[in-house]
């Protein structure tokens, strides 16, 4: 990997931190527990379409480690690693489909395999498929949030310089 390429990536990751840092300190944009806007997705959608998927999963491991360093919490590391990885190899898979100019359809699509990998979590931490009674709420509010985060990496895909 060049030194121009690491230097793209760690700016992204730095920038998803930043975001991820700063809706920590928000109020939850609804009054139901763990929904969040997951700003730190919307360096995640570029950097699907942007690099190869090998980097991609660096950026987002590096945001996902540093993020749970900040929030302090060894359950906040295992929702957010399990949603992380169902996000991650679900929109690497939809990018194939999917053209650059409809970043929203796959921020939407992965915010819901996002909210499937915390589910996967919740089930295996917990041991009951109450907790699945959670998931139709965690998808109404997923593509709210997947909509929202994918507006904004549509415009900050266009206002980033061309990369490599």
């Amino acid at each position: 990997m060049s030194t121009k390429k690491l230097t793209q990536l760690s700016l992204l990751a730095a920038a998803a931190l930043i975001l991820y840092i700063i809706e920590l300190r928000l109020p939850g944009p609804v009054p139901v527990p763990g929904v969040k806007l997951g700003l730190a997705n919307i360096i995640t959608v570029v950097a699907v379409y942007r690099f190869r998927p090998g980097e991609t999963a660096l950026l987002v491991a590096v945001r996902v480690i540093a993020g749970a360093l900040f929030a302090g919490s060894m359950s906040a590391f295992l929702f957010s690693a399990s949603g992380a990885v169902f996000c991650l190899c679900g929109m690497i898979l939809i990018k194939k489909i999917v053209p650059p100019g409809y970043l929203p359809v796959c921020s939407i699509l992965g915010a819901m395999l996002h909210n499937l990998g915390q589910m996967t979590a919740a089930l295996w931490i917990m041991g009951s498929l109450s907790v699945l009674a959670y998931l139709p709420v965690l998808m109404v509010t997923g593509c709210i949030a997947g909509l929202f985060t994918g507006l904004c990496a549509r415009a900050v895909e266009h206002r980033l310089p061309p990369m490599i």
